[in-house]
């Protein structure tokens, strides 16, 4: 009897691969991801007391979230010269009825998930991300520059910048525990390919994606 498909037949350095991700695609992510921790330990320093008082020179951290910040949508924008990039940015923002299908075996926590190169679960999220980070770089800047608004838009910009820089915090943080568990999906990543075993069984849909007019 031959060997199931979606089991490994051998040691992983000798099973067949199939490429992910470019390199361009790589340093975008890891750019960004940098940033926006960045953005995440100096918040950190600023709203909670103890590492305020462990970190000390305040004026710094002010001055290194302000422009991980700014800087927090560059990453992105230089990389839409890579044309996989695009093509990727197309594919997280193209829904369909596996979609559905696979949120809803998701939520019942139950097998049968068809995914394109990208699960419904990795398209909600960048969405999210990306809608997070404008918020919160509009909200940031009119509470940098005094100027831009009244007291009462300064106001309401705090109060949404703190609550969804929270959220930010959740969301990332459960993407760092998906990323944990999928070793393959973090190797993908990071060498620009996966297991081909892997990708029939987490992304069945992903030759017929490519194939799509």
């Amino acid at each position: 009897m031959p060997p199931r498909p979606d089991r490994p037949t051998g040691p992983a350095d000798e099973r067949p691969r199939v490429a992910r991700f470019t390199r361009a695609e790589h340093r975008v992510h890891q750019a960004t991801a940098t940033l926006m921790a960045l953005c995440v330990l100096t918040a950190g320093c600023l709203y909670l007391p103890f590492l305020a008082e462990l970190v000390g020179r305040r004026a710094l951290v002010v001055t290194l979230h302000e422009w991980s910040g700014i800087l927090l949508p560059v990453p992105l924008l230089l990389g839409l010269g890579s044309r996989a990039l695009r093509a990727d940015l197309t594919r997280l923002n193209r829904y369909g009825p596996h979609d559905r299908q696979w949120l809803r075996a998701a939520l019942r926590r139950r097998g049968g998930r068809p995914a394109g190169k990208f699960n419904a679960g990795q398209k909600l999220y960048a969405a999210w991300i990306a809608g997070a980070v404008l918020v919160m770089l509009g909200t940031g800047l009119l509470m940098w520059f005094t100027s831009l608004a009244p007291l009462a838009w300064r106001t309401g910009a705090t109060f949404v910048h703190d609550w969804l820089a929270l959220g930010v915090v959740l969301v990332i943080a459960g993407h760092v525990w998906k990323a944990l568990g999928d070793p393959e999906s973090r190797r993908g990543l990071r060498t620009g390919s996966v297991d081909a075993q892997w990708a029939r069984r987490e992304h069945p849909l992903w030759d017929h994606e490519s194939n799509a007019p």
